[in-house]
């Protein structure tokens, strides 16, 4: 899909192809959390981002899209990738000291971030509305995972700036978005990780076993199809109207840690969920009267 122009806003569609990318993410997350038990992350990252590199380059081809070196956004692009580089590092090596509600409330600081951050760079008007989806979803995220004790301080530093660091790469998508190619920004993002994560592969490498291949290049695969959905979600729709969509990523984690590992959760756990999709709905009804208002 060529770029599209600055005007072209569809919040409605943007806003279900960032939930679809939300649900494939938390699968990936899943499926990393079982790989992050026998191998490192730069070499789990350097064999999904192959994939991806594999990925991006057929999109562009069968696009007809220009070559990655003529872009005018290098710059940008590569800033973003570096960004995204650290926040994996930063966030799934804290995953090894944190508990997980400790982790999943700090991380999803991210879409307030996002939010503000929006405002900052983007110069977006944001509503009542969508500050108040966003507030929501970030309570709901509180009830919810319902952290306890008190998190060793450099892994919970190294979580709030791997949301950071995510929060500001969500809003340089639809800066970037205004002129470049979806195909482009996934190639750009896992050609610098291929690149960087290799340099540590001949320390951490550790062959795989077919379990481990399969669900190695797997993740690429789904990886890649994950962000092309939400590259495109960010183009057609504000990143402020999208920040509270993140929040549903948990639900999924919820559920699929059912499916994977049978793991119930508490009724606070249910609650917390109830808020986080009653705030995306909202915002989706808030989205729909909107735009029938503008076409009427």
């Amino acid at each position: 899909m060529p770029p599209a122009s600055p005007s072209d806003t569809r919040p409605l569609t943007g806003i279900a192809l960032a939930a679809a990318g939300y649900c494939l993410f938390s699968i990936q997350d899943a499926t990393v959390k079982w790989l992050v038990q026998s191998y490192e992350v730069p070499q789990i990252l350097f064999l999904r981002s192959i994939i991806i590199v594999f990925v991006g380059v057929a999109i562009a081809h069968r696009q007809g899209q220009p070559p990655i070196w003529k872009s005018r956004n290098k710059w940008a692009l590569t800033t973003r990738a570096f960004l995204l580089l650290v926040a994996w590092l930063s966030f799934y090596n804290a995953s090894r000291y944190l508990g997980l509600a400790d982790l999943t409330t700090m991380y999803f600081g991210a879409p307030v971030m996002g939010v503000v951050l929006s405002i900052l760079i983007l110069k977006e008007k944001v509503s009542l509305v969508r500050w108040c989806a966003v507030s929501a979803g970030f309570v709901g995220v509180i009830v919810a995972a319902d952290p306890s004790g008190r998190a060793d301080f450099l892994p919970a530093a190294m979580v709030l700036f791997a949301a950071f660091c995510w929060a500001w790469s969500t809003v340089l998508i639809r800066l970037i978005n205004r002129s470049e190619s979806t195909a482009n920004q996934m190639i750009a993002t896992a050609g610098l990780f291929v690149v960087v994560c290799g340099a540590a592969l001949p320390f951490v490498w550790k062959t795989p076993d077919l379990t481990g291949w399969g669900l190695m290049l797997g993740l690429g695969l789904l990886s890649g199809i994950a962000q092309y959905l939400l590259y495109e979600g960010y183009r057609y729709a504000p990143a402020s109207a999208i920040a509270p969509v993140e929040y549903t990523g948990l639900v999924w984690a919820f559920i699929y840690g059912y499916l994977l590992w049978q793991d119930v959760p508490k009724p606070h756990v249910f609650a917390g969920a109830a808020l986080i999709v009653a705030a995306s709905l909202g915002l989706v009804w808030w989205e729909a009267r909107a735009q029938r208002l503008r076409m009427a």
